[in-house]
């Protein structure tokens, strides 16, 4: 009995801090590759081809593990949820967030058919091109940012409801997560709000375990 304690404790004392590392990873990891992406990509039918061959490629090689990140964190954040867990936001704060990652790999999966284009086609197709980066950019700031708006609001619900987490940070998330469903736009800042929310929450989370680290019960 006394060893399944102490596996517990620890297994208590380590997911937080797994997470927010988790979090980070996602944040910086996901931002990285979708700034190569679009800086890379043409921005108009009449510009120049594919631009950065070697950007898309390295953006390719971080997504898969951004999503590896992000899959973490949502495991990680649904076990702190511990009892408290509401099924009903919690089946809309998992469903998603695996949406998200979804739509997340479908973009990346047309940003790599653009580079395969590019390399192996012995004649530039200019519309091809700006077809598919419409294509991922529909993707990513239609589909993809509102299943992350719906993420941050089912997970700022969930705080709201079992004060795990600031009430401040649960409103600030819900004024994100709304301008995120109302803004229609691709711009490439609208895209990275939603990593740049994961960093804040799994700094928060990462130092409120140092404290709780440094002053045991």
């Amino acid at each position: 009995m006394a060893e399944t304690q102490g596996e517990a404790e620890f297994r208590r004392l380590r997911t937080p801090r797994a997470a927010a590392f988790a979090g980070v990873v996602f944040g910086v990891l996901f931002a990285s590759s979708i700034v190569l992406l679009h800086t890379a990509l043409p921005a108009s039918a009449s510009s120049p081809w594919v631009r950065g061959q070697s950007q898309i490629t390295i953006a390719l090689i971080l997504a898969p593990f951004a999503g590896i990140a992000f899959l973490w964190f949502i495991g990680v954040v649904r076990d702190h949820f511990g009892k408290l867990e509401d099924r009903f936001f919690a089946t809309v704060f998992l469903g998603s967030g695996l949406l998200f990652l979804a739509t997340m790999f479908v973009s990346m999966a047309l940003a790599g058919g653009l580079l395969a284009v590019s390399r192996h086609s012995t004649t530039p197709q200019d519309e091809l091109v700006y077809f598919g980066r419409e294509v991922m950019l529909h993707v990513d700031n239609v589909y993809g940012v509102r299943m992350a708006a719906v993420f941050m609001i089912s997970l700022g619900t969930i705080w709201l409801r079992t004060g795990l987490m600031p009430r401040w940070l649960a409103i600030v998330t819900y004024l994100f997560a709304l301008s995120l469903l109302v803004v229609v736009s691709f711009s490439l800042w609208v895209t990275l709000v939603f990593p740049a929310w994961v960093v804040v929450v799994s700094a928060y989370i990462l130092g409120v375990d140092r404290v709780r680290s440094s002053h045991p019960d």
